[in-house]
């Protein structure tokens, strides 16, 4: 695959846009602050076209400029799915084959998050993007705790329903506290847990990336545009199939190639 080049106008050009905000009030000065940032990064030249005042001692802008950076799609790190994507239907069969009982979930918002879009948007029966979600399936019992759950309560919620998997929505990211509450969410379940008894532990949400399941301690990663099918169909294969690595492949686009 050859090297590519950003595109604006006309193809190859190496124009983007870019937004940021400053902390400084919005003034001439603020905006050629903003220009000498995107110089820095590479933007030349850089333009201003749109600033706006934020509060007090803030500025939000979008530059448009140039770059001569190249990317090489070959080298790209991506996470293939290693899973068969399930209707309703095989998932209940498999479940049904396999445990012979119902598979439990149990999902929520920890820490401060208060944002349930996501794990509603995954577990409610009304789903996401024309699939239904997680209580529609008739051989999965789904528990949702909600917005701020404790990490304590988690985990006894999990026991306390025999949980087979735990699905952890996280939108708030400041300071980086999704990836901070995620790594005290998985500790947590490797403490309560003998390692053949812990609950699959999976997280969510757009600030994720993919390739960081090792790094948090968790089983699968899945970020912003996710389905429901593609949740229940990773959770049916990986506990009703022979036991397979705890997270999954990362490869290159040239290796997938």
């Amino acid at each position: 695959m050859s090297l590519v080049r950003p595109y604006g106008d006309t193809t190859g050009d190496g124009m983007v846009q870019l937004s940021f905000t400053l902390p400084i009030e919005h003034s001439k000065v603020a905006e050629g602050a903003a220009v000498q940032l995107a110089n820095k990064m590479g933007m030349d030249p850089a333009l201003v076209v749109h600033a706006k005042p934020m509060g007090d001692g803030f500025t939000f802008f979008v530059v448009y400029g140039r770059v001569n950076h190249l990317v090489d799609p070959s080298t790209v790190e991506v996470v293939e799915r290693d899973y068969p994507l399930l209707t309703p239907k095989e998932a209940n069969a498999a479940i049904k084959r396999s445990l012979r009982r119902r598979l439990v979930v149990v999902g929520g918002c920890i820490g401060t998050d208060a944002h349930t879009v996501g794990i509603d948007a995954i577990l409610n029966i009304k789903g996401f993007a024309g699939e239904k979600g997680l209580e529609y399936y008739r051989e999965l019992k789904v528990v949702n705790l909600g917005a701020q759950v404790s990490v304590p309560q988690l985990v006894e919620a999990a026991r306390e329903e025999k949980a087979d998997a735990v699905l952890v929505s996280q939108v708030v990211t400041q300071r980086d506290a999704h990836l901070l509450n995620t790594r005290e969410m998985s500790a947590a379940f490797r403490e309560a847990y003998p390692a053949a008894k812990r609950p699959l532990l999976v997280v969510g949400g757009p600030r994720f990336d993919e390739t960081m399941a090792d790094e948090l301690g968790v089983d699968r990663v899945f970020t912003r545009g996710t389905t429901p099918g593609e949740v229940a169909s990773f959770i049916v294969h990986r506990l009703t199939s022979p036991r397979t690595p705890s997270s999954p492949a990362t490869t290159t686009t040239e290796k997938a190639s």
